[in-house]
């Protein structure tokens, strides 16, 4: 228990417990729509930003969080208005971020220190203002989904149907696709470009073992992100070994028995009712 001292350590904690909430809910709308392409494409134009903000001397998050929600509206207008496949729109994207980010970190003078906790993460650098920021959006998102409930779910699961009853879609995706960058840029230094694309997929496919749901999906992602990001960033502490990693380990191992555990309770069921019709016809 002694870890707790450190301040570096309680703020790991605690940003792993409010980006958790964030990309669970995030990537539980992201899963439904099945837009992961979409967050990938983000996720790396985020990167030319970081290499632009560097470049001109401002802070990098800011600038990564311009290119993020840049490059999602640009998705959704190539693939809406210009008739362009979404994903031929999210290539180009995803493509032009990777090289503008390189481009800019070459022409950047000295070394950038902090690129490769970007590019990795870096738990133990999360600061009181990146908690103060991580709440703050937190606050911002459960309001949205508190108050857009219905519309978000109508338009996430048949955009078709909620056009026919008169939802604005492309107002309410364009509104989760712009939280979607958010979160993705919020979360750069806490695991990383390399390896966010599990936070928020994997606690999804975890809940999807169980319900199919749009609510309870939310409710188990949220936590399987959390036992699961909070074990991880034991673990690393106990076999002092990367953070970030361990946590992706852990989802996937967690993933993992529960396929199991529910690959077992099926051929249990599917057993007792061949033993059940045996029965019947003797």
């Amino acid at each position: 228990m002694e870890i707790f001292e450190y301040a570096f350590f309680r703020n790991a904690l605690a940003g792993l417990v409010l980006v958790g909430i964030a990309s669970a809910i995030v990537g539980t709308y992201v899963v439904t729509r099945r837009l992961m392409f979409v967050t990938g494409g983000i996720t790396h134009a985020c990167f030319g930003g970081l290499g632009f903000g560097y470049y001109i001397g401002i802070n990098p998050i800011i600038a990564a969080g311009v290119f993020a929600v840049a490059s999602a509206l640009g998705v959704e207008w190539m693939s809406g208005r210009q008739r362009v496949r979404e994903d031929s729109a999210i290539s180009v994207i995803w493509a032009l971020g990777m090289a503008v980010g390189v481009v800019f970190i070459f022409l950047t003078s000295g070394y950038v220190p902090e690129l490769n906790s970007f590019l990795f993460g870096n738990l133990l650098t999360i600061s009181s203002v990146d908690l103060w920021v991580f709440g703050g959006f937190l606050v911002l998102l459960l309001g949205v989904m508190s108050l857009f409930y219905r519309p978000i779910v109508a338009c996430a699961f048949d955009a078709d149907y909620a056009r026919t009853i008169n939802l604005p879609v492309r107002l309410v995706n364009g509104m989760m696709i712009v939280l979607v960058s958010i979160c993705v840029v919020l979360t750069l230094k806490l695991i990383g470009i390399m390896l966010l694309m599990s936070l928020f997929a994997i606690p999804q496919m975890i809940a999807e073992v169980f319900t199919s749901r749009f609510k309870p999906m939310l409710v188990l992602a949220s936590a399987a992100s959390l036992v699961c990001s909070v074990s991880g960033l034991f673990i690393s502490y106990w076999s002092n070994v990367p953070a970030s990693a361990t946590i992706v380990v852990t989802l996937i191992a967690v993933y993992s028995v529960a396929r199991l555990l529910s690959s077992l309770k099926r051929k249990s069921h599917r057993n007792k009712r061949q033993a059940d019709t045996l029965l019947s016809n003797k």
